[in-house]
This record gives C-alpha cells, sequence and structure tokens, in this order.
C-alpha cells in the first residue's frame, strides 16, 4: 500500500505500514475469554472479549510498547517466529531474550529498520501513584516519506504535546477505552484526551485499545459520539492517508 496506515486487529494489536514497511504492533492472539478479568475492575468478564478477526498477519518486525498482557501475551510469545526483529523498551528486553526471541532490540531512544527510523516517545499510563505502578510504557514514531506516531497506553500529558511538536506525524494512533479500576483515574485516554490530541495537530487521528479488555469502559459509540474528526475503527478495520 502507497503512503502510511493502520490496520487494527484488536485492542492495541495494530499492522502500521510506513513505506514498504509494516509492523505488527503489541500482539495480542489469545482466543476470546481464555484469560481471566483485569482485577480490581467494574466488571468480571473474561478477556479478550472479542475473537481475532480474520485479517492477513504478514510484517517485517514486531514492536511492543509495553509487556502487559493485553499488549503482549503468552499466545504471542509462542506463535511468534523467534527469530523475528522484536523492538521493545530497553527495561524489558531481557524478558524478551528469556522467552527464546534471539533479535531483540531495545530502543533507547532511536534507531533504524529497513528504511524506516523508529524514535521512542514517552509515555504515562494513568495519573499520580497509579502511573508509577503501571510500570514503564512507551510509544513509538515511526517516519520515512511518511510519518506516524503510535502513543501507547498513555493518557494526555506535556510529553506527548511535545512529541507531536516535535515530529509533526501525518498519522496518530491513540489507545483510547478510557481504561480503568475500581478506584483510580483512567489509565488510557477516554474523550477529553482524544480531543486535546485532536486540537493539537493537523495529522489524522485514529483511536484503537475499543472494546476488548474489560477494564475499557469507554464504548466507540460514546468516543465518536464525544470527538470531531477522529477516526475510531472496528477490528480488521484499516484506516490510510
Amino acid at each position: 500500500m502507497t503512503g502510511a496506515s493502520v490496520q487494527l486487529i484488536r485492542n492495541a494489536t495494530v499492522l502500521v505500514d510506513v513505506g514498504d514497511t509494516t509492523f505488527l504492533v503489541d500482539p495480542m492472539f489469545t482466543p476470546q475469554g481464555e484469560n481471566p478479568p483485569v482485577p480490581n475492575s467494574p466488571n468480571d468478564r473474561k478477556n479478550p472479549l472479542v475473537p481475532m478477526p480474520d485479517v492477513d498477519l504478514t510484517y517485517d518486525a514486531v514492536v511492543v510498547t509495553h509487556r502487559h498482557p493485553d499488549h503482549w501475551d503468552e499466545a504471542a510469545s509462542e506463535e511468534l517466529d523467534a527469530d523475528v526483529p522484536l523492538l521493545c523498551q530497553p527495561e524489558e528486553a531481557e524478558a524478551f531474550a528469556d522467552e527464546g526471541f534471539t533479535d531483540v532490540r531495545p530502543v533507547d531512544d532511536e534507531t533504524t529498520f529497513d528504511g524506516v527510523t523508529v524514535h521512542r516517545t514517552p509515555g504515562r499510563h494513568g495519573h499520580g501513584d497509579l502511573a508509577e505502578e503501571m510500570g514503564p510504557v512507551s510509544g513509538f514514531v515511526f517516519a520515512a516519506d511518511e510519518t506516524v506516531y503510535v502513543a501507547g497506553d498513555t493518557v494526555w500529558y506535556g510529553p506527548v504535546e511535545e512529541t507531536l511538536d516535535r515530529f509533526e506525524p501525518d498519522l496518530v494512533v491513540l489507545n483510547g477505552g478510557e481504561a480503568r479500576f475500581v478506584e483510580g483515574d483512567p489509565i488510557t485516554m477516554g474523550v477529553e484526551d482524544v480531543a486535546a490530541v485532536r486540537e493539537a495537530t493537523d495529522a489524522a487521528v485514529v483511536v484503537v485499545h475499543m472494546e476488548a479488555i474489560n477494564h475499557c469502559l469507554l464504548s466507540r459509540e460514546e468516543l465518536r459520539a464525544g470527538t470531531a474528526d477522529v477516526s475510531v475503527p472496528e477490528d480488521g478495520e484499516r484506516v490510510g492517508l
């Protein structure tokens, strides 16, 4: 496909096309309902809530924003080829190597892959002490002729705005769903966060991480109703420039 695009697979699992290169981001392959619910959440539905769509999973490299089980699961660890190029946070490189992956590429600041410059960017997975407890999370910017910013599990805060200003992406992928626990503020983006991103960039904005995990309470319909000029794809749907 010419130009940049993103195809939502399910939850935060997406295929990002930049130029002639395709990155599989945050693979979660577990069949529907085979994992327990996220604890301390307002409901007890088993995860994932929905099945994997029937899509062609062809890619050149894997990128993992962080190792929470809705972004990297045992099924992905078992199904991916051990020698697949795997880009990740430096803090988590050893864990992937321990699982048998032989081409782990921790990204401190930036690296290149197949003509694409890949930058690791900051994220904050929630607010206050809870964000610290959720551990390190990252976003990634993929830059070639077009630039795609995958923000990862973060809320709207200064470094997200700074990333938008620095890279001026053509396409921005946000993790929505307004995931939360019984107590505390949301740990992923809700309507106000998405609207803030929309206001801060001229890029195409795509929101994923919706309606697949039990603690993600914001629906696609609610997000579409509360925002303008934002794409909220269904599972399996591709959004291009």
